[in-house]
Parts: structure tokens; C-alpha cells; sequence
């Protein structure tokens, strides 16, 4: 389950920090240092929101997990990552664009608040992952349940799976596992 938030997380956070570090040279309509200062803001609460959000469901969902039987088809990590991406790819471009644009109003100011989502979804894995530590088990979403397009709390969701913590090829928290 981390590895499906966490997918979007690297997307994100590098498309923002290139469409502030392309804002930064545009003088823009307010000005560079307003602008910057605006997306220092709006990365902050960005981060916040986004890291903050959909936390009792994903508590809930998590206190009512069950062990993975033989019947739920779990996929990899790399699937999951690849499917997440590609499912959502013109999404990213689209958004990258408008941060771009926008640079010419408040100058890097989109970027930084794309750069925010990222990072608040990458720490809203990591949570993921330390509750993952702590019950030492992996959280894990029947991929039937979330559809196209679907999230790891989406509607269609009725209840987490869980496994051991050396199951599959992620880490808790949705990283890469590493191999010794």
C-alpha cells in the first residue's frame, strides 16, 4: 500500500523542483522574490495537507487488516510503481505545464507547490512505513479492489491485506527492498 503513495512522490517532487528552478529566471509579474517566497509558502502547507490527509481512513483501514490469503493477488513493487506512473503520466505533464506557466504571475511558485505534494506524499509513506515497523507486517491492497486509476483508500477499498515484513521486493514504507 506505501508503494502505491509513494509512487507519485518522486514524479512530483522532481517536475517541481524543475519548474521552480525555470520560474527562478523569469522575472514574472510580482517578481522573483515574491513569487519564491509565495511557493516557500504554499510548499509548506502543501506538504502538510497532503501528507495530513485521508489519515483515519488509512488508520482504519489498517487496524482492520487481514492476512493475505491465497485467493488476493498482490503485485510487485515495480508493477505497482510502473502502472501508478504510467496511468498518470499526461496528469504530471499537464501539471508541470501549468507550474511553468504560472512562473510567469509568481515565479516559481506552481513548481514549489508541485515539489510539496511530492514531499508530502513521500512523508506520508514514511508513516505508512514506521506503522509497517511497528506491527512488523507489510500493508498490502488487492489490486482488483483498486481499479484504474484507483488509490489505496479509495471507495472500491474494503479492507488492507497484511504479510510477513520479507514478503515481496518492497521495504515498509514502499522503498525498494535491499538485497544483502
Amino acid at each position: 500500500m506505501a508503494v502505491t503513495v509513494r509512487a507519485g512522490a518522486a514524479p512530483l517532487w522532481w517536475a517541481g523542483l524543475v519548474a521552480a528552478a525555470a520560474g527562478a529566471f523569469v522575472p514574472g509579474l510580482t517578481g522573483r522574490r515574491i513569487g519564491l517566497l509565495a511557493g516557500a509558502a504554499l510548499f509548506i502547507v502543501t506538504a502538510a495537507v497532503v501528507a495530513l490527509a485521508r489519515g483515519k481512513r488509512y488508520a482504519d483501514l489498517a487496524r482492520s487488516a487481514s492476512r493475505a490469503g491465497r485467493g488476493d493477488f498482490l503485485q510487485d513493487r515495480a508493477v505497482t510503481v510502473r502502472g501508478w506512473r504510467r496511468g498518470r503520466r499526461w496528469w504530471l505533464l499537464g501539471a508541470f505545464v501549468v507550474a511553468v506557466a504560472s512562473s510567469f504571475a509568481l515565479p516559481g511558485t506552481g513548481g514549489l507547490l508541485l515539489a510539496g505534494a511530492g514531499a508530502g506524499l513521500w512523508l506520508k509513506a514514511v508513516r505508512i512505513g514506521q506503522r509497517e515497523r511497528r506491527e512488523d507486517v507489510l500493508y498490502w491492497v488487492r489490486t482488483d479492489w483498486t481499479g484504474r486509476g484507483g488509490g489505496p483508500v479509495g471507495k472500491r477499498v474494503k479492507a488492507h491485506r497484511t504479510t510477513g515484513p520479507e514478503a515481496g521486493d518492497a521495504a515498509p514504507g514502499g522503498a525498494r527492498r535491499r538485497r544483502r
